[in-house]
């Protein structure tokens, strides 16, 4: 992609840039989530953060916010819940019903990637010119909400840092 400034309102550059950025931060999700875990790949990752945001839920509902058939998710779920990072407990509503949360430990490793994942972004964000970051917030965050993704809550504190 041409590094020359574009128009905000050119979707297709704008489209290249995100895909160029999204590269980047796929590899250093992929780093932090190996230093903490080999076995876990990216797709279970993704189930783990998505259990960790929204808290437990039945799995279709899980299978819908990974846009993945509940089947591909059962199986996803199978291999965590083996590896002790994902529960399957009653629903509160229902006792005939299921629901996935994390365990402790499941807990423990979206935590530790996370933060894992945030200080190599931050390096990455604090080596940009601070002219190029002015809006970046605002930006990002736009990107993320029309994507459907939940904003990190402002309480949220990775492990080992104080609340």
């Amino acid at each position: 992609m041409n590094r020359a400034k574009v128009s905000s309102g050119d979707v297709d550059a704008l489209t290249d840039a995100v895909l160029t950025a999204s590269r980047l931060l796929v590899a250093v999700s992929a780093r932090s989530i190996a230093a903490v875990d080999e076995s876990i790949t990216l797709a279970q990752f993704r189930m783990l953060v998505v259990l960790d945001s929204r808290g437990p839920v039945k799995l279709t509902s899980l299978a819908e916010h990974l846009s993945v058939n509940p089947s591909t998710a059962t199986r996803m779920v199978d291999r965590l819940a083996a590896n002790g990072l994902v529960v399957r407990q009653a629903s509160q509503t229902s006792r005939r019903e299921l629901v996935l949360g994390l365990s402790a430990e499941g807990k423990r490793v979206v935590q530790t990637a996370t933060r894992r994942r945030r200080a190599e972004i931050r390096k990455i964000v604090s080596r940009m010119p601070a002219e190029t970051r002015v809006g970046l917030v605002d930006s990002l965050v736009a990107f993320a909400d029309a994507g459907g993704e939940p904003v990190v809550p402002d309480n949220w504190t990775p492990l080992g840092t104080p609340a």
